[in-house]
């Protein structure tokens, strides 16, 4: 039996990289997936069902259980109705991988509004639309009187977190407040038998290959049969942990890459300068300079 047997999750962006290794291997671990993506190019701009079916397809060959999506979750709208397929084909809904993105790099002084909104639509807000509808499932089965046993991951990055990326002021901010999402979201869905957490994940995807500064660390070539820790589906095992149902963890962001994985602690006290009395210029700057 696999670890995610008889659980309904819903996977974001899962048509190509790193969210088709998740939508695959939960499958194989015997979860039911909804697999979601508009079919964009990097940027974001278009819409193709194929990469969607063309999970879906794979799964349903080799016997597991999927469906496809091809709603864009930026939209409250579209990601309510991301919530209620899962709920109306499989019969409910245990997890929520949230994966979709996009890139408009542009270094700040030339960024215009179109490239900000787009990367924050995409990443943020659609994290959010995803998970306030089904947070609103989760809560509505335990208030009549369901057990609720559910399992975000949402998905940060390093350049919002432990190395931000010049080049990447928009995806940076979403990415950094995903992190922030999900800590808050532990924190209020906890009494509905939701946990939250997140990746910050390094791989080979079309996404990484198109960022300034980060091809030519893909760019090795790996002799056949030896570990390629850029390899995308290296990242989804931390995922299906997280989404298992035995899993206790909650409230953290794990950076995952190849075969290492690390927590990350997030912002902390570096020092502390006190007054007794009103702060001036002046005592600020002996303080502090």
């Amino acid at each position: 039996m696999g670890a995610l047997e008889g659980r309904v999750a819903v996977i974001t962006g899962a048509g190509r990289g790193i969210g088709r290794e998740h939508a695959r291997l939960f499958a194989r671990e015997g979860a039911a997936v909804v697999v979601n993506d508009l079919g964009g190019a990097n940027d974001g701009t278009g819409a193709d069902a194929g990469p969607a079916q063309e999970v879906v397809d794979e799964i349903t060959a080799a016997g597991g259980k999927a469906v496809a999506n091809t709603g864009n979750v930026a939209k409250w709208d579209e990601a309510a109705a991301l919530i209620d397929q899962a709920v109306s084909e499989f019969g409910g809904l245990d997890i929520v991988v949230n994966n979709a993105g996009i890139l408009r790099d542009g270094f700040i002084a030339g960024l215009d509004e179109e490239q900000w909104d787009a990367v924050i639509a995409v990443h943020l807000k659609g994290h959010a639309a995803v998970l306030r509808h089904a947070a609103a499932y989760w809560k509505a089965q335990t208030k009549a009187g369901q057990e609720v046993a559910a399992s975000v991951i949402n998905t940060a990055s390093a350049s919002g977190t432990t190395l931000p990326n010049p080049g990447q002021a928009n995806y940076g901010a979403a990415k950094a407040g995903i992190a922030a999402l999900t800590l808050v979201a532990a924190q209020e869905l906890d009494r509905y038998g939701v946990r939250v957490n997140a990746i910050a994940p390094i791989a080979r995807t079309r996404l990484t290959l198109a960022t300034p500064g980060m091809a030519a660390m893909f760019a090795a070539e790996v002799p056949e049969g030896e570990f390629d820790p850029f390899a995308p589906e290296h990242v989804s095992p931390l995922v299906a942990y997280l989404a298992s149902e035995k899993c206790p963890l909650t409230g953290k962001v794990f950076a995952v890459q190849g075969g290492a994985v690390q927590e990350l602690n997030g912002w902390s006290v570096a020092r502390t300068v006190e007054t007794d009395g009103p702060w001036s210029v002046e005592l600020l700057e002996r303080e502090l300079g």
